[in-house]
Formats: C-alpha cells, structure tokens, sequence
C-alpha cells in the first residue's frame, strides 16, 4: 500500500511538472511581464569626443534616473558614413525597441533604416534643415529630440568677436559634408553682416587635412571659429597648436573644446541636453507618450565660457568683463 501511494505522489509530481512547462511554452505573456521593463536601445554616434560622449552619458543617466532596464548596444560609425548605415540596419534587423541618434549623420542614418522603431536624437544643430522633423514644432512620426544648438548661440558669438576683436578677419574650418556645419557656417555668415567682421574659411574632408587647413589661414585672419564640426573637433589639438604658436585667439562652438585648449564659446552643457533625450526615451519606453507626440526642443540656455589658461597662451588681452560674465574651464592635463 505504501509504495502505492509513493508511486501516485511522484505521478501527480509529474503531471505538476508538465503542466507548469506546458504553461511556459504558450503564456509568454507571463514571462514577458517579468521583463516588461527591459529595454534594447541601440545607440548610434558618429564618432567618439568629448561633447558627444557627455551627451550619451546624460542619456544613459536619465534613462537610470527613471528606473527602467536598459540594455545599450552603443556603436561609433569612426566618422564613416558606410558605417552609420550599417549600424542603423543593424539595429532595425536586431529589432531595438529606440534608437538613440548621437549626431545628425547617426539620425539621418536611423531614420533612413526605419519609420517604426522609434528614435531619439541629441547633437543634431539644425533637425529641420536635416529632415529630421517638419519644424521644431513637431515631431517626425517615429523621431524627435534634442538640438545642440541654441538660437542664439551664433549670433552672441558674433556679437562677442565683434566686440572685442574689433575688424577681425574670422578663420572657418569645417567638413562641407556636414550638414551640420554647413548649416552653423551660413549662420555665422548672416550674423557678420552689417559687423566690423569678415571671414576666411577652408573645408575639409577628414581630420588628417584639418592642421593643414589651420596653417594656411594664419596668415589671413585674427581669430578662429571653429564650429561643432565632428571632423574638425576630432582633431582640434592641431588648431590648438597653431593657435597658441601663432597668437590667434581660437573660439569654438561648444565648452568641452575648452578643455583642450580653445579660448572661449557661447555654448551649452552637452550632458544637459543628453539627459532630456534620455527623458523623452523614457516617455516612449514606458508608453506615456508616442514618439510623434514630444515635440522637439531647443536646448534651453547658453552663457560665456573662458579658458584663462589659453587666453594666455594665445596672448589675448584680458578683459575685467569676463570675470563676471564668464563659466571658468580648465585645460585638461
């Protein structure tokens, strides 16, 4: 009678057992409430520097922020276009549930790869222009983000060479196949009129030409402008070097080029405007809203940056205004 009974409990065991990996099999849903907060985001930059590496910190740290789990396949294109696109087709065949789009080339490639994962972009200067949105207004369908330009930022850097380098000759470098740049240089060219400015300018198709570049314009000019151009900022210590041999004062288009030595910018905290992609990525994974229903945005203010360290080494005459109005940056070692 005993091993009666044992043998019935191991059957009902058994059928215990059955049942349970037969539940597995057809209630996903189940499973899947488990993981109802996991996240893939495939997160695109076009290549590795300073600013847009703060920019993906501040999108990592929001999304944290939020609680949500993420798992990141973060892939830098090395500058080349072939690669955005094989990255963005990548993450469409992986199936990411967002895109995040560090730099136009990235978004211009994610939105190119697909119009149903949705995708978040920063580091774009002008998304309109790179028909990425209709306007800053409205999203695009499965995009919207956060520029890295403010609309001011040209126009008050013009207006601050204006003042103090008086009648200067302003030397331009920047990749002609960066709408970005392209777009920042017709910008600076509308803010000289009717100023005391002219400009130089040479275009370059990788980092390789840009001290080249750099060496041919001292001549010519009082001042650089250097933009956030991806392939000059990659190698922006070149323009550094020529600009602390040659006593030009080099401004630039955002803080973090401060750090390796520009003087002085107009510009935005690239973390900042990370973080609130990351906020809206956060809205869109969690279902609060759709994609085409966060409008995009503008970063939300900017103020003078100044790196005594190279205004000394590139023999700029200081100004007691600049104690008060200026974010202080140091040069990294």
């Amino acid at each position: 009678m005993r091993k009666w009974i044992q043998l019935m409990a191991v059957v009902v065991v058994g059928l215990s057992l059955l049942a349970a990996c037969g539940d597995d099999s057809s209630g996903g849903d189940d499973n899947s409430g488990e993981d109802s907060d996991s996240y893939v985001v495939g997160a695109t930059q076009i290549v590795e520097h300073p600013s847009l590496d703060l920019a993906y910190e501040g999108f990592q740290e929001a999304l944290e922020e939020a609680g949500l789990d993420v798992e990141y396949d973060f892939q830098n294109a090395q500058n080349d276009q072939n690669n955005v696109k094989t990255i963005s087709d990548g993450f469409v065949a992986d199936d990411v549930d967002l895109i995040f789009a560090n730099s136009t080339p990235s978004a211009q490639g994610a939105l190119n790869a697909t119009k149903d994962i949705p995708i978040v972009y920063t580091s774009v200067t002008d998304p309109v222009a790179a028909d990425l949105v209709p306007s800053m207004d409205e999203a695009g369908e499965n995009i919207t983000g956060v520029s890295d330009l403010h609309p001011d930022a040209i126009k008050t850097t013009v207006e601050f060479i204006d003042q103090y380098f008086d009648g200067a000759t302003v030397g331009l470098i920047y990749n002609a196949g960066e709408p970005n740049s392209v777009a920042q240089i017709d910008s600076i060219k509308s803010a000289v009129e009717d100023t005391s400015l002219s400009i130089e300018e040479r275009t370059v198709a990788n980092a390789s030409e840009v001290q080249q570049a750099a060496t041919t314009l001292v001549s010519d000019i009082d001042v650089f402008f250097i933009v956030t151009d991806n392939t000059v900022v990659e190698a922006l210590d070149s323009v550094v070097g020529v600009a602390n041999d040659q006593d030009i004062p080099l401004i630039t288009g955002e803080p973090n080029s401060l750090a390796k030595g520009g003087f002085a910018t107009f510009g935005i905290d690239y973390h900042t405007i990370g973080y609130r992609a990351g906020e809206m990525a956060a809205e869109i994974l969690q279902g609060d809203k759709a994609t085409n229903e966060i409008a995009p945005e503008y970063p939300p203010e900017i103020q003078l940056f100044i790196n005594k360290d190279a205004a000394e080494e590139q023999n700029i005459e200081w100004n007691d205004d600049w104690d008060e109005d200026a974010q202080f940056i140091e040069t990294e070692e």
